[in-house]
């Protein structure tokens, strides 16, 4: 099994930063993709930016120019640095990771427990 433990959340006023943190822990031979997501209440959840080894990296259109995807391969670790926060950015952001257990199992997501953003003055 695989855990993904998110940190960073918060509240923060519009045009300020935040930086989330996502790390797993558990039986990991490798991780193909990692990404962030998010929901707001009422709506469904959506992509918010993902990283690839080898492809690259991915956004929404929403969040193009603000946020920024980075990975810590050593530490198996994704980040997401958020600027320009606006109000509608609020939402609970959801860690995922492509997980294999061993060279020949096939590859699972897995999901972090998610970590409220409130972006309000």
């Amino acid at each position: 099994q695989v855990q993904l433990v998110e940190s960073g959340g918060g509240l923060v006023q519009p045009g300020g930063s935040l930086r989330l943190s996502c790390a797993p822990a558990g039986t990991i031979f490798s991780i193909d993709a990692m990404g962030w997501h998010r929901q707001a209440p009422g709506e469904q959840r959506e992509l918010v930016a993902a990283i690839t080894p080898g492809i690259g990296t991915n956004y929404a259109d929403s969040v193009k120019g603000r946020f920024t995807i980075s990975r810590d391969n050593a530490k198996n670790a994704v980040y997401l640095q958020m600027n320009s926060l606006k109000p509608e950015d609020t939402a609970v952001y959801y860690c995922s990771a492509l997980v294999r257990s061993s060279r020949y199992a096939a590859p699972k997501t897995y999901w972090g427990q998610g970590t409220q953003v409130t972006v309000s003055s």
